[in-house]
């Protein structure tokens, strides 16, 4: 089986996530992303800060909401449990996950 990359995981619970707000608001946001904020798709694993401070500025105090679903998104796909803790934010949530990430299988 090939090693788990967790990068490519976490880009996919991103786009999973923005995806429950459909389609075409999920194309709209990437755009957005690329146009006013310089962050390509492909770069959000490794510009953590960035794409929360993006969030932000598109979403306002919406923001944690969507970043909550990408957290539990991410969770999942890990196979790892999912504890919803106040004033943990994604970029926490994400280096906890890293950590707590299944052994790569031989």
């Amino acid at each position: 089986m090939a090693p788990v990359n967790f990068d490519k995981i976490l880009l996919s619970a991103v786009e999973e996530s923005l995806s429950s707000l459909g389609d075409s608001s999920k194309q709209a946001i990437f755009f957005h992303l690329e146009a006013s904020f310089k962050l390509k798709r492909e770069n959000i694993p490794s510009s953590l800060k960035e794409f929360t401070d993006a969030l932000d500025g598109i979403f306002g105090p919406g923001a944690p909401y969507l970043e909550k679903l990408i957290t539990k998104r991410l969770h999942e796909k890990l196979g790892l449990s999912f504890e919803d803790k106040d004033g943990r934010n994604l970029i926490e949530c994400v280096n906890n996950a890293r950590k707590h990430m299944p052994p790569r299988r031989k």
